[in-house]
């Protein structure tokens, strides 16, 4: 049992959904969003996404894009990325952190080590979103193997035929796309959004997280009201890039968290 595990047991024992929040490591400096980091689950975040910069993020929208360019040339590394990791865990050993990026700068360190450090640092999941599952010897295994969830991302255009491939060594929760795109491109809808949660659900017993297009705490109770919770990205990232304080970002993250806990 991960701690992701045992967040979503405490949730469904509590009828609660779940508010999952990404932030991009290093962005602005590794400062300000380590304070950030740290203020998530008094916000109401019950887990946190780590994003990992990286110069090529393929499914990212604008927002998360130049999150991305501003973490790396404040001098952002893989190694300070773990080390916000470390110095959250030395006041919270609670709240799961899954860190979501691209699988290059985890080859580059090598597998073995990264996922040494991880675990040392506290990481309870990973999300490489450009690892397919016919690669799941490169990273997926490994990592299940050091007790490290690997969740994966099913999307409007994974069929039928694709689905079960896709969650066959998917562990934790299960990330579902929302829209046809990238972060930031267009409003996740319920009506669209239930019935492929119910597909998915259909075919596992993981808790089901919807993603992507979710930008109010209005649309975040809409969707946690559809699915197991669901996750805010760029909207949370804008703040950050726009230059405002910790406080007054956390105080959004709170009320988009409360608008999931509310469904």
């Amino acid at each position: 049992m991960t701690r992701i595990d045992d967040s979503f047991a405490r949730l469904r024992a509590e009828g609660k959904k779940a508010f999952v929040a990404y932030i991009m490591a290093g962005d602005p400096d590794l400062e300000t969003s380590l304070a950030v980091m740290k203020g998530l689950p008094a916000a109401g975040v019950d887990v946190i996404e780590l994003g990992m910069p990286f110069t090529d993020p393929m499914a990212d929208g604008e927002t998360i894009q130049l999150a991305g360019q501003r973490a790396l040339e404040g001098g952002q590394t893989l190694e300070k990325t773990l080390a916000m990791a470390r110095a959250f865990r030395e006041g919270d050993q609670k709240t799961p952190i899954v860190m979501m990026g691209y699988y290059n700068p985890i080859y580059s360190r090598g597998v073995e080590r990264f996922l040494a450090d991880a675990r040392e640092a506290g990481i309870d999941g990973l999300i490489v979103v450009d690892l397919p599952p016919e690669e799941d010897s490169e990273l997926c295994l490994p990592a299940q193997a050091a007790g490290i969830n690997f969740i994966r991302l099913a999307t409007p255009t994974t069929d039928a035929k694709r689905l079960p491939t896709v969650l066959q060594n998917t562990s934790g929760f299960v990330y579902y796309v929302s829209i046809t795109g990238i972060t930031g491109a267009g409003a996740a809808r319920p009506e669209d959004v239930a019935p492929e949660v119910a597909r998915i659900k259909a075919a596992t017993d993981l808790p089901v997280i919807v993603g992507f297009g979710i930008t109010t705490p209005e649309a975040a109770q809409g969707i946690a009201g559809i699915a197991d919770g669901c996750v805010v990205g760029s909207a949370i990232v804008k703040l950050i890039g726009e230059g405002r304080p910790a406080a007054e970002v956390l105080e959004r993250v709170a009320a988009l968290a409360a608008g999931a806990h509310a469904a």
